[in-house]
């Protein structure tokens, strides 16, 4: 594994934001969602694709606090552009666990 400093960690921007809406994303080439996420006054809401199909119901996700890298080059994921990364597990099964505050949190409040 190769080790980094803490400024280089602090150059990643890991923001949290709580998702607003999700929708399927029939376009994509892997089973995803189109998600929005209010990341607080400072970003506002963004949106991004995300691979969580297997374990979540776009309904479950709405009102769901996530953590984003904000400081990605913004990609174009077939019809969208994805403005941020949805950070998550990826468990022995290939499906994704979303990484999330445990408590509830200011949307916008960075990971230090």
């Amino acid at each position: 594994m190769e080790e980094i400093t803490w400024n280089d960690f602090k150059r990643i921007q890991l923001v949290v934001g709580t998702v607003t809406s999700a929708q399927e994303f029939p376009e994509a080439k892997q089973p995803a969602y189109i998600i929005h996420a209010d990341f607080g006054s400072a970003f506002g809401i963004l949106k991004s694709s995300a691979q969580v199909t297997d374990r979540y119901l776009p309904e479950d996700l709405i009102g769901r606090q996530i953590i984003g890298v904000l400081n990605f080059p913004p990609k174009q994921i077939g019809p969208i552009k994805s403005q941020f990364l949805v950070t998550g597990f990826t468990c022995e099964d290939g499906t994704v666990v979303l990484a999330q505050p445990d408590q509830q949190v200011r949307n916008g409040l960075q990971l230090e």
